[in-house]
């Protein structure tokens, strides 16, 4: 593989490259946005608050990095660890619950990117109705108990294997996340080709999934690669996640000499910088969002039921998807300039701009929102008085929420973001 491509694939270059953005804002010279540096000590303020607000002043060491597992929690039902007791009557083991763990969060993560603000779940169960994140989590639970994602063949339907994901539709999925006409969500045909690709790529990856293409089985690969240390390498986690999923993404992604490079897209402010021409590709933001966002929530099931540790997690980014990123409009740090503004509503057709996933507004926005997360967490960091918390704890406990809990302030009726995209569920 050429050798700029594998450069885009990795993490380093997803922070590289924002950065570099960064710099751009502070110079002035974006294409989209006003970047009002002066409002970056606001948005401490406010995340910081929501940190001390629900983890201060001596529960911060509880705070959970950014993943799937607590979305299973929401309305206070403990569903995992309901889960692992029922396995544990039936004999599986440590190793055996960590897989079934994997296997589910796969399925539920590729399946969260946004909803929409109208689409809503009811879990019977406990009388709850859940949106969003957490109400497409809770659905993907249910489906998974109900061996949506094992198959007719299977004889445990608590896994996830290849062949029944090659075989998810579209009425499959909409009966398990209860679409319908009166309860819309965005980019349900897209998910459920995301879920067929799946299925293809486990199947193809014989070594590292075996025959069945079982997810799970990346508890096994990992941990034989790490010559049973006790400690996993996240870069290891992160290779074999963009190998697996790079060819499931849509086509109309972005591709350079025919290889697909994933969530990765082209700025007008990277190619407009001094000596870009110089380097191919400069001009490619990557974000890798989805498979971040997996990765993070990979992660935890090893830590809790294997009590294995992780090296090299620093690689990871902040996650440029609405919330974050609508925290950082919503606080004034970042502002469309008036062209730009102008451009979006009359897309929208509404009081909210709105642009297409891989417009140079929403790359520029998300480039600016990863950087920014580096810079908060650094602020945070010099405010906590010798408390160290990772930039997936700031992302859980506080920026992520930041940007859910001024949504619902500013937009009572919706909750959405303050900048709309024409999303097809599988990325933002």
């Amino acid at each position: 593989m050429d050798p700029q491509i594998q450069e885009l694939l990795g993490l380093e270059a997803v922070r590289t490259r924002a950065h570099i953005v960064l710099k751009l804002a502070e110079e002035g010279r974006l294409n989209h946005f006003n970047y009002h540096r002066e409002r970056m000590e606001d948005a401490t303020d406010y995340v910081l608050k929501l940190i001390q607000r629900d983890f201060g002043p001596d529960k911060y060491h509880l705070i959970p990095p950014h993943g799937r597992w607590q979305h299973f929690e929401v309305g206070g039902v403990p569903r995992i660890a309901n889960l692992l007791a029922e396995w544990d009557e039936k004999k599986c083991d440590a190793t055996e619950k960590t897989r079934r763990l994997i296997d589910l969060f796969f399925v539920s993560v590729l399946l969260d990117a946004g909803a929409g603000d109208f689409w809503k779940y009811n879990e019977s169960q406990s009388g709850l109705t859940l949106n969003r994140s957490e109400g497409i989590a809770v659905a993907a639970l249910h489906m998974f108990l109900d061996g949506d994602f094992s198959g007719q063949d299977s004889s445990v339907k608590h896994t996830v294997n290849g062949g029944a994901l090659r075989n998810i539709n579209i009425d499959i999925l909409s009966r398990g996340l209860q679409v319908d006409d009166a309860n819309p969500m965005v980019g349900v045909p897209a998910r459920a080709d995301i879920l067929r690709k799946l299925g293809d790529s486990l199947v193809n990856l014989k070594d590292i999934f075996g025959r069945s293409g079982r997810p799970g089985n990346l508890v096994d690969y990992l941990i034989a690669k790490s010559n049973d240390s006790g400690k996993l390498d996240y870069r290891d986690l992160w290779n074999v996640l963009q190998h697996l999923l790079l060819p499931i993404w849509p086509s109309e992604r972005t591709h350079i000499n025919g290889q697909p490079i994933g969530d990765a897209w082209p700025l007008r402010a990277l190619s407009q910088q001094a000596g870009s021409e110089s380097k191919p590709y400069s001009n490619i933001q990557p974000f890798h969002k989805l498979t971040q966002w997996l990765a993070y929530s990979l992660m935890v099931p090893f830590s809790r039921l294997l009590s294995v540790s992780w090296s090299n997690t620093e690689l990871g980014t902040g996650l440029p998807e609405y919330r974050n990123g609508g925290m950082f409009v919503d606080m004034g740090v970042l502002e469309l300039k008036p062209e730009s503004l102008q451009r979006g509503l009359s897309l929208s057709g509404g009081s909210l701009p709105s642009f297409g996933a891989g417009d140079d507004e929403i790359v520029e926005w998300r480039a600016m929102t990863v950087a920014l997360l580096d810079v908060l967490h650094t602020k945070i960091l010099a405010r906590m008085d010798g408390v160290q918390l990772s930039l997936p704890q700031v992302l859980e406990a506080g920026s992520w929420k930041a940007g859910r809990e001024l949504a619902a302030a500013k937009r009572p009726e919706t909750k959405c973001s303050p900048i709309l995209n024409f999303g097809d569920g599988t990325l933002f």
